[in-house]
């Protein structure tokens, strides 16, 4: 967070070496000013997971760097104290995942250990230390000088600990983290299971899905300094009433704390504050925007909101930004600030040479950048949820964004337990995920799953008797709990090649990938379009007037690889093929949206499928060079 503009209010200022001290981020833990405070705390309880913005109140450290690092194939690290520090180990960059690095560590996924050293010096009274990982895949345990501070399971969102008390000022601080990405039947995403499917083609290592299974500290690790009282949490929802916006903000101050807040919002032509009044550690207020400018593609504006924990003399400020705009269905069209919307863009990937799903900041602008010179307005995080500087970025840039959860292609013929098992591990991402992203305007739609299924893929087993009973009874507890964590966006699951209609008839919008051309009708265009037309009038007959967005379609490409006439593989067919779709999905006022799939090409496991163990249907190459799909949709897009 910058130190913005607090709307002419009287700051308790903690400066940066106060909140930080001359060497490190400070905590509470001796010294005369010194204050007795709970004992650490997983994030699940009291600890916030707000962003961790700077503001006059708040300070950050920012942990990436070079860790010590260590396999444990063996699992003895924890028999053996590895949390008391690491032997024989060596670097490794944070964040960053470990595959590429290691020639010992392209194909391992089981447990791994982590260690830095931070120093920190005491605080003043009433300041409390966080410690915050953006991400870890998948199954992270951490300790801080020994101490067990608790652990996390699953990848792509946030977890944090309180560790108020436990880091010790003036010496080093020894923080160190067991990781493992152990693919497994009974996780989100799966495996298929080894003993029971026969698979006509392998993928090593074998996932259900279709990209590398990455494994590491892929986001920042932060400590923060912030006030013992201090806002927990914040829910932006806006809307219209005229040319006004309406900005109304739900708060939750820690600790039960009742008082005033004052909210401003600037950035319009005046500054507009208000008070609310927080009882027992919530609260609720409302700001009205005259003359407002409505966030949208063309015009990506935010405003900036910030909030004041005790109104004139605040004990908390935090500054976040905020687009004011509504997002509805109606009928076939989706609705933008009142105004029809076609979605042009892509599902991406967080995917890298060399760091894999680490955060690499020039790669997203990169992106984006790309983005916006071929013309698209929108991408999915596709199939998992994306870091939140993305999020922020898309912001910036007014890309529409549907948000995707990491339960990519489910599988329904499992025992009960296991189906039951991913049931409760996507309903914890999917809490998650509406929690950290609520409060951006380019999210606009989520996505609960992509393809899942009846039976894995790549197998001659049979479907097994109740399979799609037990998805729908799956998908019908999923949406209703969905539907309770935000009333505000649509919501939807993608299907392949329409179905199951069962499950797939959940959605407010109807999303369908569909590969007519490549994986069904193969090599013969003219063919490919006479069965996407039925396609697409199946999915009509059967969702009846809901709105359609295709979120994949597409051909694999070699970059270089050239046919005339044009033929599977070629950069030709890929382009050609692409074409075909997007003229004849035009056709139809009820598609909503179009995005070929995928931006750019990415690791996945190995097969006889995937060249160079890249899925090449990227319209860029996986170091971001344009292949002819990417020119011709600039062209079609413009």
């Amino acid at each position: 967070m910058r130190n913005d503009e607090t709307g002419g209010l009287s700051v308790a200022v903690v400066t940066r070496r106060a909140a930080l001290g001359a060497l490190g981020l400070a905590t509470v833990a001796g010294g005369a000013n010194a204050a007795p405070l709970p004992s650490p705390s997983v994030a699940d309880g009291p600890v916030s997971l707000l962003y961790p913005f700077e503001s006059p109140t708040r300070s950050t450290r920012d942990l990436s760097g070079l860790w010590r690092f260590r396999l444990d194939p063996d699992d003895h690290g924890e028999q053996q104290r590895s949390f008391d520090g690491l032997t024989q180990a060596r670097l490794i960059p944070v964040p960053c995942s470990w595959n590429d690095l290691f020639d010992d560590a392209a194909n391992y996924f089981g447990p791994a250990w982590y260690e830095t050293e931070v120093f920190v010096d005491p605080l003043p009274t009433g300041r409390r230390l966080q410690l915050r990982f953006g991400a870890a895949d998948y199954h992270a345990t951490v300790w801080l000088n020994g101490h067990r501070l608790g652990e996390h399971l699953g990848a792509h969102l946030p977890f944090a600990f309180d560790v108020t008390g436990v880091a010790e000022p003036g010496r080093p601080n020894r923080l160190v983290v067991r990781l493992e990405n152990e693919l497994r039947l009974d996780r989100v995403p799966a495996i298929p299971d080894p003993k029971t499917s026969h698979f006509y083609l392998e993928d090593y290592p074998q996932t259900t899905y279709d990209f590398f299974p990455y494994a590491g500290l892929h986001r920042p690790v932060v400590l923060q300094t912030l006030p013992a009282v201090h806002l927990h949490d914040l829910t932006v929802t806006t809307d219209f009433t005229g040319g006004t916006g309406v900005v109304s903000v739900d708060l939750e101050v820690s600790g039960g704390w009742s008082g005033p807040v004052r909210l401003t919002l600037e950035g319009g032509v005046a500054p507009v504050s208000v008070t609310a009044s927080v009882q027992g550690g919530r609260g609720r207020a409302e700001l009205r925007v005259a003359n407002v400018r409505p966030w949208s593609p063309k015009d990506p504006f935010l405003y900036r909101l910030t909030v004041a924990v005790g109104g004139a003399q605040p004990l908390d400020l935090y500054t976040m930004k905020v687009g004011v705009r509504t997002i509805a269905v109606r009928g076939s069209q989706i609705l933008l600030n009142g105004e029809p919307v076609f979605l042009k863009g892509f599902g991406k990937h967080e995917d890298f040479a060399i760091h894999g799903k680490g955060l690499d900041l020039p790669v997203l602008v990169r992106d984006f950048e790309l983005l916006k010179w071929i013309g698209a307005n929108s991408f999915r995080t596709s199939h998992y949820p994306y870091s939140e500087e993305a999020m922020q970025l898309a912001d910036e840039y007014g890309f529409m964004v549907i948000a995707e959860t990491p339960g990519v292609s489910l599988v329904f013929s499992d025992p009960q337990p296991v189906i039951d098992a991913r049931y409760r591990a996507l309903e914890t991402a999917l809490t998650a995920l509406i929690r950290r992203d609520r409060n951006h305007p380019c999210v606009i739609l989520w996505s609960l799953a992509n393809e899942p299924i009846p039976k894995p893929f790549h197998t001659i087993d049979p479907v097994p008797p109740g399979a799609v009973e037990a998805g729908t009874r799956f998908f019908d507890a999923l949406f209703a709990k969905a539907r309770t964590l935000d009333a505000s966006r649509p919501f939807s699951m993608d299907s392949v090649q329409n179905g199951p209609p069962e499950w797939v008839s959940h959605g407010d919008v109807i999303y369908t990938n569909s590969y007519n051309g490549w994986y069904v009708v193969s090599g013969r265009l003219a063919d490919a379009e006479a069965v996407l037309e039925q396609e697409l009038a199946a999915l009509r007959a059967r969702h009846g007037d809901k709105p359609v967005i295709f979120l994949e379609f597409g051909a694999d490409a070699v970059a270089g690889m050239h046919a005339e006439p044009a033929e599977m593989w070629s950069e030709e067919y890929q382009a050609d093929l692409i074409e075909m779709y997007w003229r004849v999905l035009r056709r139809h006022p009820y598609v909503v949206g179009a995005h070929p799939w995928a931006f750019a090409d990415f690791k996945t496991p190995q097969s006889i499928m995937r060249v160079g163990a890249l899925n090449q249907k990227g319209v860029f190459t996986r170091d971001r060079r344009p292949k002819l799909a990417a020119t011709r949709l600039r062209t079609l897009w413009s």
